[in-house]
């Protein structure tokens, strides 16, 4: 069910969630949280909902979408309550504000009205992130602060950034993408021989956010020198390769799909190693509130690593993109 609201109030809004509640019972009350997604109007915020709406099966949520449209129109609220079928899980309220109301300021106090009470709130930003994420207004509302570097029109920067202004609570899907990288590189280091890593090197394409996280991890937890090889044969992380003093480990992803697993004594193994959905990345986040300090630790790690750039065709495994 979709209920249109043009031109409208959050007063009129939550009694009308009142009223779907009284009179249909459609919107059930076992809600976890509250995720607030603050984006532009345009095609691209369907595709925000429909990932919100899939992470909602696993998180029952209400979602609040800030839609900010034209800031030189006339003041207006456009309100959308999506519930039932066509909102997972959850419930979807979207709201469409036009002129001074698209502000930052603006749009905080039309969402503090529609919060879930007792419960966390989560604020995503799927494209462009304000500087200071928790310094923002309707960041400060939210005990998590979820980001994506790569969404933005300057991965490079927008992940500086992220570093510069980091406080815990904060995260960013260009490191949700590499769990399944970190979680095969943790375990191949856990089996014999227990041997340091005397250095590493991630290779990737020149902006990639999750391929720099990647490496800021390595250099935070192997207290190992780590270089970061730009490499245009693929885009993507390419491969991984940890040296010890027995010989290598080596993770090699040559289709985006899977992933070559090779190191000493050990025979040869193939990994599913795929690019992840939004919807599933965005379901990982939603699993914890508290602040992630693995992912403050490769922030930091980032100053640390050295770069390079891979000569033609010397690049190891050509992959595909995260």
């Amino acid at each position: 069910m979709i209920v249109d609201l043009p031109s409208t109030n959050t007063s009129v809004l939550n009694r009308k969630l009142v009223h779907l509640r009284e009179s249909g019972g459609v919107l059930a009350l076992g809600r976890v949280l509250t995720l607030v997604i603050v984006t532009n109007d345009g095609p691209g915020i369907e595709d925000a909902i429909a990932a919100a709406n899939e992470a909602s099966r696993e998180h029952p949520c209400r979602i609040i979408v800030l839609a900010r449209g034209v800031r030189k129109a006339a003041a207006r609220l456009d309100a959308q309550i999506r519930v039932g079928g066509d909102a997972g899980a959850s419930e979807v309220i979207v709201l469409r504000s036009y002129g001074p109301l698209a502000g930052d300021e603006p749009g905080a106090s039309m969402v503090i009205p529609l919060l879930l009470p007792d419960t966390p709130v989560v604020t995503w930003w799927p494209g462009e992130a304000p500087q200071s994420p928790s310094k923002d207004p309707i960041g400060e509302l939210a005990q998590r602060r979820i980001t994506d570097a790569f969404a933005t029109s300057n991965p490079a920067r927008a992940l500086e950034l992220r570093r510069s202004t980091h406080v815990p609570g904060d995260t960013d899907l260009s490191w949700t993408r590499i769990t399944l990288w970190r979680a095969l590189l943790a375990a191949a280091l856990d089996n014999v021989p227990h041997e340091p890593v005397t250095s590493a090197r991630v290779v990737g394409e020149p902006v990639s956010p999750s391929a720099d996280l990647l490496a800021g991890w390595l250099t935070a937890r192997l207290s190992a020198p780590v270089k970061r090889i730009r490499s245009d044969a693929a885009p993507g992380i390419s491969s991984v390769r940890l040296v010890r003093p027995s010989g290598p480990i080596e993770l090699v992803r040559p289709d985006g799909k899977i992933g070559t697993l090779t190191q000493p004594g050990q025979p040869e193994r193939r990994v599913a190693l795929h690019r992840r959905d939004t919807k599933d990345i965005l379901a990982e986040e939603l699993r914890r509130l508290d602040p992630d300090e693995i992912y403050a630790g490769a922030l930091q790690g980032l100053s640390q690593i050295t770069r390079g750039r891979s000569s033609a065709g010397s690049a190891a495994g050509a992959g595909r993109r995260r």
